[in-house]
Formats: C-alpha cells, structure tokens, sequence
C-alpha cells in the first residue's frame, strides 16, 4: 500500500474515534489496528493528521476512546518489548505506536483529571497471564517506560545484533544490555559501528521518554521544589533492568560525538548528519533523568547537603544521579570534559572558517549537564580545575556570555553561563589557572587586548555590564563576585582589564548610581575587595592595575568624601532622572573590536522565549569562607541577623535583584524607598578604602617627583618604576581572603528545573511535541 494510501487511512482512523461517541471495545481490534498497524507515517504526518484540536475534544466528549487508545498502544508496544521486533512489520507497530503516544501524551498531563490516568492500572492488564491478577497489575506508566527501556536495546532494532546469521535469533529476556552499550566511553571499550536505522529509532524512542518525562512541565513552580517526577523516579530506579547501560549508552554518545565527522572540513554539505538529533535527543532525557534536588550521596558515602545520619536517603535512589557521582577514572573524566569542550567550541569553530562544520545548537543542554556532573561529583570538578583542560570551557561559555548579551530571549543562557563560573571560582584553582596567557583568537566583539584568561574574563564581564540586556541588572552581582574569588590569585592585569575594573568602580560610585536603589553600594564594596586582594596578595606583578588606580585617584577621594546631608542626596537623585542611561559607555574607552567579530544582537522580532522563576540573591547562592594560612577554606558562621543600618562589613552583601529591593526597602511616603543620610553614613564608615588611600599616599608624590624630574609624558617609564617598586611594610596587615562559594538551595533547585523544561520545550520544534499546549512551569512569550 502506497504512502498516501496509508495516511488517507490514518486519518480516516483518527476522525472515526472522534466522531464515535459509543465507547469502542478494546477486543475491537480490527479498528485499533488502523492506528498502527499498516501505516508508513512519520513522526511529522503523525502531528499533522492528529491534531490538538480532536485529541482534546476526545478527552473531553469520549473519554473511555483516549484511554483505550493509549492503553492499546502501550499494549503494542510491551508486546514488541516482549517479542525483540523480528519482523519489519513488528518494528512499523512500535515506532507507528510510539510517534501515536508522543503526539497525545502533552494533551493528556496538561488536564489535571486525566494525570493520574499513566499511573492507574488498566483492568486485564496483569503481570502475569492469567485474568484474575489485577490486583499484582502495574500501572501503564511502568509498563510504558520498561518497554521503552527494552526496546531501546533490541538487537537489529535499535543495537547491533551479536549473533551469527546461523544462530537463532538472541533471546530478548536473556540479553545483558551491558554489551549492548551504543558507544564506547565511560565503562565501554567497544564502539559498535554506526548505523542510521538504529539512530533513527533509538531518536523516536528518545522522544517518548522525554515526553513521558515532559509531566513536569504542566505543574507551576513549586517553591519547596521537593516534587519528584514520578516517570523519571520510576525509570532511574532498580526497577529498570537497563538503567546503568542506558546512562552509559547516553552520556557516550553526547561526549564522543564529533560534529566535524571525519576530520574533513565541510563534510556535512556533502552528506546529512543523522548522528545529532540522537545526540540532542540523547542529552535532553540524560539531564532531565539527573533533576534530583537534596542531600546527594558524593562518592565518598558522605553526603551534601545534610549531616550523615543512619537512616536511609528518602524515597528511592536515582541510579542516574548514582552512577554519575561514582564515576572516578581519569581516563573516564578525560573522555567526559575533551567531548564536553569540543561540543562546547564548535559555534567559535564557525567563527573562524564560516560553515566549515556543522553548528550545534545544543549548547545550552551541555552546560546543563556539565552543571550536574560538577555539581553531583566533586572528584569530577576537581579533575576539571587540576589542568588548564578548565580554560576549554571557559573560553566557549565568555564567549556565549558575550554574544547573547543583548538578546532578552536568551537571559536563561546568561544566567548557566555565569552560575558555572561562580562555582567555579569558589576554588583556588580556578583563579590560577586564569594567569595562563589567551592567545586563541576568538573573533569576539570585545576590545583587542594582549594578555590572559582573566583579561579576557574581566573584559568580557565589562561588556556584559555596560552594554548587556537591561533584564541582566540581578547578575552584576554574581558577576563581581567571581572577579572578587579569583582576585587573590591574578598575577598581572592587563592595562585594558585594569581599566575596565576602574571604569566599573567610576560608574557605580557616581552620587545617583549610590543613592538610586537600596543594594547598588554593594557593587562598589566588591570592586574595592577586588583591589584590596591584589594589592596586599599580588602587587608585584600588577603595575598597570596600580597605575590605572593613580591616574583615576578622584575616584576613591571621592568616595572617602561621599555627601551624606540630604539636599545633596535629594540633587544627586534629580541628576539621575535627567541621565537614565545607568552606565555610559563614555570614558571607558572603548577599543577596536576584534577582527571578524559581529557586535552582539537583540534578539529577531517574533522569538519565543521561557520566562523563568527569580534566581535567589548572591547572599543565597553562596557561602563565605576564608582562605587560612595554609590555603585551606574554613566556613564562616553567618552572623546573627542584624538590622540593615548596622550591617557589619561582612555581610554588607548585596540580596535579591534589585527591582525587588527598591520595592522593599523602607518605604517612603510614595510607597518608593528613599535614601537617608543615616542609611548612607550606615555604609560609607566601612568602605574598606584603607589599603589604597596608604599606596595613594605613598606613591603619588614619588611618580608626580619623576613626572617633574624627567618631564615625563610617557607612562613606559612610569610603568617601569612602579615595576620595581614595593610598599614592603607600608600597607596595613593583609586582610584574610574570603571566597564566597556557591551552594546549592531550593531556589537554584527550582531554576534549573525551570530553565532546562524551558529549553527542550522550545528545541522541539520539529515535531512541536509541547507547542500551544497548557503549560504551567513557564509562560512563553514572544520577544
């Protein structure tokens, strides 16, 4: 039968049910055979001829068809399980049930009557094969989500087949799906050679688990985020024979993945790539099968999160989130990060020789999953931070920062970009490995500098801030405080970071900038920590950052100076209202851009976008501890809760976006919070200016000397004597180092959850598995 012939069925089956008001009996298989049985429909026909208008009036006027139709299906699909799809025809049932399953699944989660329907049993449907077992039935989600695991290693389906033409065909029951792994890697020696055909079906059955997974997506966010999904709990559970060789399976094929193919540029023009949507596919359910909030056992059997007691974790395991956390070879965490990198630097790739290869779009599911593997296995992220390996995904993700910087469609990609490097530089050393020098030439729309990784961090940093999405305001704060972890450490800025640092420190203590919101006065405590740690910690190397400080020496008199008398408080806040434009882009001097780079754009008219839940303030995101004398970390005890007036310095931290806080703080007459001079008095008397106004006072006079001795007009030579210079002694005793790390809460908890549905509900757009479905998780919107 011709393929039009077989649509024209399909969709003669699909109007029948929803014409049909009288329920159809299961038995009746000659019509619920139409749905899958001689079809040759694709995925894409399944959507076009099932459409969600029908699919809603059947939930709605003959609920009894939509069960039975999914109770067949999944029926199908055990029976194909069971059986190890021999025959082609067997294979077109199960792929055709299926793609039927994926294109119904969304309209039956987003009716809250019909979400439990997965998880009841189906009357006949026992373990076993006698009639009266239904007490010992399984729920139709179980029984949906073992087949698919089956099915998903079933010889000359979706594995390669180990037998010999001569063998008969190998028993499904008896298989060990541990030599059936689809790629060599993790745990796996062997890589099978490829094969599209088991692509293509592994990718279909991909896509039913994600949308058995996708439940979560019609709940709203719940803020104790403890909601555990019931299909991903069941599936990452002991109860699915092959769960550790389809963790291995997946994360394989995402890390060994080559978008270049054989080395040979321009190959993907030649013939398609049927490997990367198993790739996307693959990523997508591997980093939504690890959304696991709490205490996660880390591989020395502690946990994080709360003190080991003898009781056993609640609920139970997730073997994903298991497996991942005891992944311990080098050899493994080499694999994981090369592959993650390489994924990671191919849209720069681009950059260099324009469609030279393929360009990947699923970097944002890769910094998800490079998230969880740091977050839930310590050995991983200090395997990460023991070579300059880290750099390789530090470089793609400032240069991800960079370019998304003024599309609001993509904040969510800021927001992962910067929470990665947060937890990165809660250890030392990541801010070591930032001295190595940056000689890659990623065409970045950034000014031309010469020098290291952390140039190009401060650099790009100074971009995001002054000329970034105005939505970006709640980031500033985690941006300097990873400036302020990795400060101690950096050997010798850049003249052009070092001026962007004193451009940020110019923009945000100017009068209006201090008195317009109740936290931006954090921002300048973190700038001044920044100098502070390299004065007293790396003044030897840093002359240029030494002579920007010279040069914009008002700044900091005036800060020491700051008007606290309300007629100056009241003018400063007029001038604000005349100068919107929070931070100029004037005096920063803002150089050349680099060869064969594109300044970053807004995002195109018409694009949708996820919103996502409030990020928590960076007094939530992290911890502070202090740097003792050997180099190890001790937490400080946050301090008893004190009245903002009389924060001590230490907890002079900025909290929840600032939007927020300008609503909350003291409220004024007019319901806006207004600045008082005791608020202002409150803070100025901590500003740490100590440590610079001592190096002003003693190396001013001795460079303003040399200036007049030589005539000098030239800062080499100036440069050049504050090289050899040294305040040995001159400055107060060096303060402790205090790193504030990330930890983990229910609100980041929650955002992921948030950020990462978003993201898969907006790639799946061919089909549009969730597209104008009810969804709860996240409103989308059209920028």
């Amino acid at each position: 039968m011709g393929s039009a012939d077989s649509k024209l069925n399909f969709r003669k089956a699909v109007i029948q049910l929803t014409t049909k008001t009288q329920p159809v009996e299961a038995t009746d298989d000659a019509f619920w055979d139409q749905f899958w049985a001689d079809t040759a429909t694709s995925v894409q026909d399944v959507f076009a001829l099932v459409p969600a208008a029908e699919i809603r009036a059947v939930r709605e006027e003959s609920p009894s068809n939509l069960a039975t139709l999914c109770y067949k299906a999944v029926e199908k699909l055990v029976q194909g399980a069971e059986s190890g799809c021999h025959s082609e025809k067997e294979k077109q049932i199960v792929l055709n049930c299926s793609r039927l399953l994926t294109r119904v699944l969304p309209y039956i989660f987003e009716d809250p009557d019909w979400r439990g329907f997965f998880w009841s049993t189906v009357p006949g449907a026992g373990r076993g094969a006698g009639e009266d077992d239904d007490e010992n039935a399984r729920p139709l989600a179980e029984s949906l989500l073992l087949a698919v695991a089956d099915l998903l290693f079933c010889p000359d389906f979706t594995v390669q087949s180990h037998r010999r033409s001569t063998d008969s065909a190998e028993d499904i029951h008896s298989l060990d799906s541990c030599e059936y792994i689809w790629e060599a890697g993790v745990g796996f020696a062997h890589s099978p050679q490829p094969n599209y055909n088991h692509d293509m079906n592994r990718m279909e059955l991909l896509k039913l688990l994600l949308t058995c997974f996708s439940e979560a997506m019609y709940l709203p966010p719940a803020p104790d985020s403890s909601s555990v999904n019931p299909w991903v709990q069941f599936f990452c559970s002991t109860e699915n024979r092959h769960a550790l060789p389809l963790f291995t399976s997946l994360l394989n094929t995402v890390c060994a993945y080559d978008p270049v193919g054989y080395g040979i540029p321009y190959n993907h023009l030649l013939f398609s790539d049927h490997r990367e949507p198993l790739v996307e596919e693959a990523a997508q359910v591997l980093i939504v099968s690890l959304d696991h909030d709490g205490a996660t056992p880390t591989v020395d059997g502690t946990t994080t999160g709360t003190a080991m007691d003898d009781a056993d974790p609640p609920g139970p395991e997730n073997l994903f989130v298991n497996y991942l956390s005891r992944i311990h070879r080098e050899e493994d965490f080499q694999f994981i990060l090369k592959g993650i990198a390489r994924l990671l630097s191919n849209p720069l790739l681009q950059t260099y020789l324009p469609n030279s290869t393929k360009k990947i779009q699923f970097h944002q599911e890769l910094l998800v999953l490079f998230w969880k593997l740091c977050d839930f296995n310590k050995k991983f992220l200090f395997f990460v931070l023991k070579s300059s390996d880290v750099l390789d995904i530090l470089v793609p993700i400032l240069y991800f920062l960079n370019d998304a910087r003024a599309d609001q469609s993509r904040v969510g990609l800021m927001h992962i970009g910067v929470f990665i490097l947060l937890l990165l530089s809660g250890e030392r050393n990541f801010g070591v490995r930032l001295n190595k020098p940056y000689s890659v030439r990623v065409p970045m729309d950034i000014p031309v500098f010469t020098g290291t990784h952390a140039d190009l961090l401060i650099v790009v940093f100074h971009k995001i801030i002054t000329s970034g999405h105005q939505r970006l305001q709640p980031l500033f704060d985690c941006l300097l405080t990873i400036v302020v972890n990795v400060s101690p450490y950096l050997k010798s800025l850049s003249m052009v970071a070092a001026n962007k640092l004193l451009h940020l420190l110019e923009a945000f203590s100017t009068t209006w900038f201090l008195f317009s919101a109740a936290q931006n006065h954090h921002l300048v405590f973190f700038l001044l920590e920044v100098f502070n740690n390299i004065i007293q910690y790396q003044f030897d190397g840093n002359s240029n950052l030494v002579y920007a400080i010279i040069r914009k020496r008002s700044v900091f008199h005036q800060l020491a100076n700051l008007p606290t008398d309300p007629p100056t408080i009241h003018k400063a806040l007029q001038r604000r209202r005349r100068a919107p434009e929070a931070l100029s882009r004037t005096s920063s001097q803002e150089g050349v851009s680099m060869e064969g780079s594109h300044p970053a754009a807004p995002a195109e008219p018409g694009t949708l976008k996820a919103s996502l839940v409030a990020t928590p303030g960076i007094e939530k995101l992290t911890e502070k501890s202090q740097v003792s004398e050997d180099g190890t970390l001790r937490s400080l005890e946050p301090a008893p809760q004190q009245n903002s007036a009389e924060c001590s310095p230490a907890s002079e931290e900025p909290s929840q976006a600032w939007r927020e806080q300008r609503r909350l703080s003291s409220a004024s007459a007019g319901g806006q919070w207004s600045p008082t001079s005791e608020w202002v008095l409150s803070w100025k008397s901590k500003l740490p200016l100590q440590t610079i106004m001592r190096l002003l006072q003693v190396l001013v006079p001795q460079v303003e000397k040399i200036c007049i001795d030589k005539g000098l007009t030239d800062e080499s030579e100036i440069l050049r004597f504050l090289q050899h210079g040294t305040l040995v002694g001159l400055l107060p005793v060096p303060h402790p180092i205090l790193i504030r790390k990330y930890q983990a809460n229910s609100g980041t908890a929650m955002w992921f959850r948030t950020y990462m549905w978003g993201v898969i509900y907006l790639r799946n757009v061919d089909p549009p598995v969730w597209y104008d479905t009810d969804v709860k998780l996240f409103e989308i919107q059209r920028v």
